[in-house]
């Protein structure tokens, strides 16, 4: 009889983890509550969603694997303080979790920008999450998995793209409904070209929302050029 074959793993004969990477720059953070500080931003590849107005749609496919060695070496490269993991959809893949925490152990103060499609119960509590909630004018307002509020914690942030009336009404609504400034730090943002921004201040400002209004400073800067 064939004698059984263990699949025993070692370190000598691990396979060292890896991700899908569609690209990793350096850049000022464009968003959200660190915005203007110079970040490394590493972008993994993949997104199960198709959001109308999604500007990194080149991110959806290819991309190449990097060990999470390698990563972390590019990372420091730039000598950063701040270290952004986004996509596509990070959560996508699964790996992307242990390379948060390899991060967070590194010195580098982490967040993560994901879609809120996916659970994101467990993520290191180091890593600051920026979450979307889809609006209907995103065309993936099914997707938003609203379980992951009650894994928000205060340093998080939920964020709302607004390309209408329609979607600031929708999101004034979610904001009271889940009571989300009692939770974490809130932001409306305008849809690139859809929205003027002075007229989403307008409406911040009308309705005395308690909310962070924020536009794309990299698209202020230097448009849609691509690892900006």
């Amino acid at each position: 009889m064939k004698p059984e074959t263990l699949d025993l793993k070692s370190e000598t004969n691990a396979v060292p983890e890896r991700l899908r990477i569609t690209e990793i720059f350096y850049s000022l953070q464009g968003e959200a509550r660190t915005v203007g500080f110079p970040t490394v931003f590493i972008r993994l590849t993949g997104c199960p969603l198709r959001c109308g107005y999604c500007d990194t749609e080149y991110a959806f496919y290819g991309g190449q694997w990097m060990t999470f060695d390698a990563i972390v070496a590019e990372v420091a490269k730039h000598r950063p303080h701040y270290v952004t993991v986004t996509g596509g959809e990070p959560l996508a893949q699964k790996p992307c979790r242990d390379l948060l925490r390899q991060l967070c152990d590194a010195g580098y103060e982490v967040s993560l920008e994901t879609s809120g499609a996916l659970d994101i119960a467990g993520i290191d509590p180091r890593v600051s999450v920026v979450m979307d909630l889809k609006t209907p004018g995103s065309g993936e307002e099914a997707k938003n998995l609203y379980s992951n509020i009650e894994q928000l914690k205060t340093k998080d942030q939920v964020k709302f793209v607004i390309c209408d009336r329609a979607d600031y009404e929708w999101s004034c609504g979610k904001l009271a409904e889940y009571r989300l400034v009692e939770r974490c730090e809130v932001l409306f943002s305008p849809a690139w070209g859809q929205v003027e921004p002075k007229q989403l201040a307008e409406w911040v400002l009308e309705d005395r929302l308690p909310v962070r209004m924020q536009v794309q400073l990299h698209k202020l800067l230097w448009g849609e050029e691509r690892g900006r």
